[in-house]
């Protein structure tokens, strides 16, 4: 190695040695942003053993409620997983929160992410794993590399990361898109790679969501219909959505663009340019090169995708906006917010969703399932605790999961089961904003919002005296009450949008008219959940291409009179099993058959070579003998 390409490595250590040994500031040795990460990560046990993924069953829902940012990024995913594989590289999708989505590449370096617990199912946030690319970049909203020992775990010293955050059309993050190799295999190329693929899930997705006019702009006429075009949503008359392009060309932020009357901003005379391309004159006398569509019109992408389903589907009605427009006012002056529901009904994907709208959304959210959690666990889960606080306890203590929420929103699924023995020290923490650790040690200051979930009614659990009046007025400033499936108006909208983010859209399948109505008219017992998971067996029997008829649908969805009392495993799963199995076995084969050449085998069965890259990175999650 030449001097030259020591002098980083060197000025790290230096780092390092101020920071970790010291307590000094090592900015003048690093990156401002490595300095600012480091200073959020200081809670992080710089010594932590790696995590182990979460369940495959806990993964795969939290793959349902990414469905949209998963389809509009596969193409992308496709595009880097070229570039990964000869740079002996792996590329990576994570959601809003830092957990890892997909992960495909280099079979060479796949097992060395695993190692070091880069792989799905991990949160790589920074709360949970200090300074990275993936929760660094979300953290400062902006595209960045994390090299060597930039990184804040000593065990993840050898990796280099660049990460570029992806951002929704009003500015909330939606996850991020991630390049990660050895040290030396990260450069600013991968960084310029992963910054435009995620300009181009941004396009992909805002073009998905829009409701309204969607008008399309660039100073220069020739980019217009390109990813690198300027996006901008109107509904009712406002700006409701802007990609960063927009934002670029105008010199404005979201903070600034969001909501103003379009008439205002753009003149009187943007509703002229509907499927015309031409100058459109700003109030100012500045002119852009614009054409006009409007969404769900013949000849727009999203008409094309649902010219099968009814009209009152295109509208993008959405009966949970209203209730999240409240809880979000609520929240933002620090009342805490209860969401009520039944199973299955929405609660976290609706509580994920207020922190991403809310002023904390640049803070983690910090989810903790009461009812999952052992009696004994769920005090040392919350509150953590000191070293040698109990037998099995790690040796340097742990913070504890309302520590982690600093910053953000800490949401409590199932606030119902947490033990009356707890609800005081938990009602104490909510009205100081002080947490003590198991075993003593001096009390924390801690800030943040809290949204409880629960699906039980909390007034009848306090008149049994199973839960305290206190802490109910405390966790129930704004009650926040979800309907049931059955009762929901835009139920058509819902399920034509849950039908595309299951796989519909990447198959260019069409849901006909008395299929939508046949799934409307069913009463759903297990909600949404119940839906995702029939819309995936749908969607895994189809063909590309299929029109979906009412005659495709599980017989119970046939047979409207046939209501079942509770969720019943769908008829359609002993046919999806064997299916996968054969799709497995013809990888395997072809594998095996070209010496295990990827580009060989996606050659001989006539699929894209990232295919077969998904299913080893499947295989490699197994355990033997599967």
């Amino acid at each position: 190695m030449s001097a030259q390409a020591q002098l980083p490595s060197i000025a790290v250590a230096q780092a390092r040695e101020l920071f970790f040994e010291q307590g000094a500031d090592p900015v003048p040795w690093i990156a401002p942003h490595i300095s600012r990460s480091w200073q959020r990560s200081r809670p992080v046990d710089h010594q932590a053993v790696d995590p182990e993924p979460m369940a495959l069953s806990l993964l795969s829902e939290r793959r349902e409620q990414a469905m949209r940012l998963l389809n509009c990024a596969q193409p992308e995913l496709d595009g880097l997983a070229e570039h990964a594989i000869g740079n002996g590289c792996v590329v990576i999708l994570s959601d809003a929160s830092g957990l890892i989505l997909e992960e495909i590449g280099s079979p060479d370096f796949l097992p060395k992410a695993q190692r070091i617990a880069l792989q799905p199912g991990v949160e790589w946030s920074e709360h949970n794993r200090g300074t990275n690319a993936i929760g660094t970049a979300l953290a400062e909203r902006e595209a960045l590399m994390v090299l060597g020992g930039e990184h804040y775990l000593a065990q993840n010293g050898g990796l280099g990361c660049a990460a570029a955050p992806i951002f929704t059309g009003r500015g909330e993050l939606a996850g991020a898109l991630d390049i990660s190799g050895d040290t030396v295999r990260v450069n600013t190329h991968a960084l310029g790679l992963v910054r435009m693929a995620a300009q181009q899930v941004e396009h992909r997705m805002m073009l998905a969501e829009a409701g309204g006019h969607v008008l399309r702009f660039h100073a220069r006429p020739a980019l217009i219909g390109t990813a690198r075009e300027g996006l901008m949503v109107i509904d009712g008359g406002r700006i409701v959505a802007a990609n960063r392009v927009a934002l670029e060309l105008f010199g404005r932020s979201w903070k600034d663009l969001l909501d103003l009357d379009a008439d205002d901003f753009l003149g009187p005379h943007w509703p002229r340019m509907e499927h015309r391309r031409g100058l459109l004159t700003l109030p100012g006398g500045r002119q852009i090169a614009t054409v006009m569509e409007r969404s769900g019109t013949p000849g727009s992408p999203r008409a094309t995708r649902r010219r099968s389903v009814p009209s009152q589907a295109v509208t993008e009605a959405d009966d949970v906006q209203p209730l999240l427009h409240k809880a979000v006012r609520v929240l933002n002056e620090g009342v805490s917010v209860l969401v009520n529901g039944e199973t299955g009904s929405g609660k976290e994907v609706f509580s994920r969703r207020l922190h991403a709208a809310s002023r904390r959304s640049a803070g983690p959210f910090v989810a903790v399932d009461c009812a999952s959690l052992p009696e004994t666990l769920i005090e040392s889960e919350l509150f953590g605790y000191e070293q040698g606080a109990f037998t099995g306890a790690r040796r340097k203590g742990m913070a504890g999961r309302i520590r982690e929420a600093d910053g953000g929103v800490l949401f409590l699924d199932e606030i119902a089961e947490i033990p009356l023995a707890l609800q005081t020290r938990l009602l104490r923490v909510l009205e100081e904003r002080v947490v003590t650790p198991l075993g003593g040690g001096q009390g924390v200051p801690v800030d943040f919002d809290l949204v409880c979930a629960t699906h039980g009614h909390l007034p009848s659990l306090v008149e049994a005296g199973r839960f305290r009046a206190d802490l109910m007025y405390r966790v129930a400033g704004f009650t926040v009450t979800l309907p049931a499936l059955r009762q929901r108006d835009d139920r058509h909208a819902l399920i034509s949008r849950l039908f595309l983010e299951a796989g519909g859209a990447a198959k260019h399948l069409q849901l006909e008219a008395d299929a939508l109505e046949a799934l409307a008219a069913y009463r759903w017992p297990g909600n949404v959940r119940e839906l995702r998971s029939t819309l995936r067996s749908i969607v895994a029997l189809a063909d590309a291409g299929d029109c979906v008829t009412a005659a495709m649908l599980p017989p119970h969805l046939q047979d409207l009179g046939m209501q079942p009392a509770a969720p019943s495993p769908m008829p359609t799963a002993p046919h999806a099993a064997p299916l996968q199995a054969m799709t497995r076995q013809a990888l395997d084969e072809a594998l095996k058959a070209c010496d295990h050449d990827v580009a060989k085998a996606a050659r001989r069965l006539g699929i894209h070579r990232s295919t077969i890259y998904r299913h080893l990175a499947r295989q490699r999650g197994k355990p033997a003998g599967n």
